[in-house]
């Protein structure tokens, strides 16, 4: 009889674990919640890294545009200095 009883109780429980579970619905609701929050991830990743290589190419012209300014002072003092030079063989 205890172990009628007992087989009885295992199959109850058994019985109102498996109906506690999520329904089909709730699965379903489930996966696209988890697909719909990958998107939106993915999107901003790919957002954030447009960002970046937006900010790379701007830090990129900036910096040769400073290179190409020291390349024009350094010819112009060049030339302003050997303009100031004396002649050999001249009077200064």
């Amino acid at each position: 009889m205890k172990k009628v009883l007992s087989l009885i109780a295992v199959a109850a429980m058994t019985a109102t674990f498996v109906a506690c579970g999520p329904s089909k619905e709730e699965q379903e609701k489930e996966a696209q919640r988890i697909a719909d929050s990958t998107r939106i991830a993915d999107s901003t990743a790919q957002a954030a890294r447009d960002a970046a290589a937006a900010d790379s190419v701007a830090k990129a012209a900036a910096a040769d545009s400073v290179a190409k300014a020291a390349e024009a002072q350094r010819i112009a003092d060049s030339v302003a200095a050997a303009s100031s030079k004396p002649k050999k063989g001249g009077k200064p």
